[in-house]
């Protein structure tokens, strides 16, 4: 199987019939996650970072958008492919393809962990005499809900899971912000710095830029879900495209704007790093937010994963020289959920399988909501939003670039000092410096948090 027909069968191809709001909901699922909810105890530093997040974002989705048909009769569905055109065959697939997939696992870990947590928040208000059970077996709870999903054949057959998390993230988005706006200001407040020392207040703001980063992570798919919308020459897939976008992103800021203005109004800097945790009552509304948060990080995992799955069976069938069927998907599948690899850790195939399996290892290994979205947000999320970070022989190199623009900068080379050359050189020093600062930060955090941690607990 060669070619088209390999397209036919892999999960972002496999179907092309999408109409424009599904690229509207996909994206809204995509950016709209976990993030949203430390959103509020990243508001120290202000709302600044964040408004420029939300404008530099938008930009950068609107020209991949643009680059996703770059020549006339050319789609580029994917995000390496468009790596390829822009920086050649090899060189752009490395540049792509070990940041994209580490983006993605790295979704996949947050989310597990916020699955998780969300289900034991349930039981916690539910039962307050109950026998207390391990986060770990919530994280597991959450892990088969996907393991199920996740044989769902293609992007499009998970339009339905992503529409529902999309109305999930603006309802549980609405009851943070609406349930912080009737708690009010609480007794004692304080919005000077959290931090007592100079130290804690300046990693405590490059933490908080990476959980902001975090927020807006979703530049990892954009080209996939494009991918799934018809394109003529009459009607390119990027006026859909463009149009669902844009939807997205004011669903984005109603979402994200209230929650963490609201938020951070009531509950200053004592505020959890996890908005629902600090809204205790009333039980019956707590319960419902995180019922809704596990409906759309469910979602969400199945937009993250699809793309793994589309470069494992890819993988599979054009390197491996496997045969493209339902078992291998099934079985590809099931090893990325459930770690179940079972090959030699010699074959070049171990290193992709591997990767993904770490997934709910590290969830319930490392559940440090706050510390994590600083850390994937700063180091991981950013490069691909806003920088590539690319490993040809050494990161340094991949750290350096910002793929979106650079990519820009490469294919269309606008003129200099024009318009379109500073918006791309703006947003590459933007996203430098968060990529930069925000892994410090969040490490630090990390640390101070494992000190009194157990494993397994």
């Amino acid at each position: 199987m060669e070619g088209k027909n390999i397209n036919d069968w892999l999960p972002i191809t496999k179907s092309r019939n999408a109409k424009w709001w599904y690229s509207s909901f996909h994206n809204v699922t995509a950016v709209v996650g976990a993030a949203v909810l430390g959103l509020p105890y990243a508001m120290g530093p202000g709302i600044t970072i964040l408004i420029l997040s939300w404008i530099c974002t938008l930009y950068t989705a609107w020209e991949m958008i643009e680059m996703h048909e770059p020549e006339p009769g050319k789609r580029c569905d994917r995000y390496h492919e468009l790596g390829q055109y822009a920086f050649g065959e090899k060189l752009g697939l490395w540049i792509v393809v070990p940041p994209q997939l580490m983006v993605e696992v790295s979704v996949n870990i947050v989310y597990m962990i916020t699955g998780g947590n969300s289900i034991m928040k349930i039981y916690e208000t539910l039962c307050d005499d109950c026998k207390p059970i391990k986060r770990t077996y919530f994280i597991m709870m959450f892990a088969c809900i996907n393991f199920l999903l996740s044989h769902l054949p293609s992007f499009n057959s998970i339009s339905a899971v992503s529409l529902a998390a999309a109305v999930m993230s603006l309802s549980y988005s609405t009851i943070a912000w609406i349930a912080s706006l009737h708690r009010g200001v609480q007794p004692g407040v304080k919005y000077s710095n959290r931090f007592s020392t100079d130290a804690g207040n300046v990693f405590g703001f490059f933490s908080a830029l990476g959980t902001i980063a975090f927020g807006f992570c979703a530049h990892n798919v954009v080209l996939e879900i494009q991918a799934t919308i018809p394109s003529t020459s009459e009607k390119p897939s990027k006026i859909a495209m463009w149009k669902g976008m844009i939807v997205a992103y004011i669903v984005v800021a109603l979402c994200y704007f209230p929650v963490s203005i609201f938020g951070y109004w009531a509950f200053g800097n004592s505020i959890d790093d996890n908005i629902l945790l600090s809204l205790e009552k009333p039980r019956w509304l707590i319960v419902a937010a995180n019922i809704f948060v596990i409906v759309h990080v469910t979602g969400s995992y199945q937009v993250f994963a699809v793309p793994v799955f589309d470069m494992l069976e890819s993988f599979l069938v054009k390197r491996m020289k496997f045969k493209p069927s339902w078992f291998l998907r099934f079985i590809t599948r099931n090893i990325y959920v459930c770690e179940c690899a079972f090959t030699s850790p010699t074959s070049p195939i171990f290193v992709y399988l591997l990767i993904p399996l770490l997934t709910l290892f590290l969830a319930v290994t490392f559940p440090f909501f706050g510390g994590l979205l600083g850390f994937f947000g700063g180091f991981l999320f950013t490069p691909t939003s806003y920088i590539p970070t690319i490993k040809c022989s050494c990161y340094s190199i991949l750290l350096s670039l910002q793929l979106p623009c650079v990519m820009w900068l490469a294919i269309y080379k606008p003129k200099r000092f024009s318009l379109s050359w500073f918006g791309n050189w703006i947003s590459i020093f933007f996203g430098v410096l968060l990529m930069v600062l925000a892994p410090i930060g969040a490490l630090r955090q990390i640390i101070l948090e494992a000190k009194d941690y157990r494993f397994y607990s």
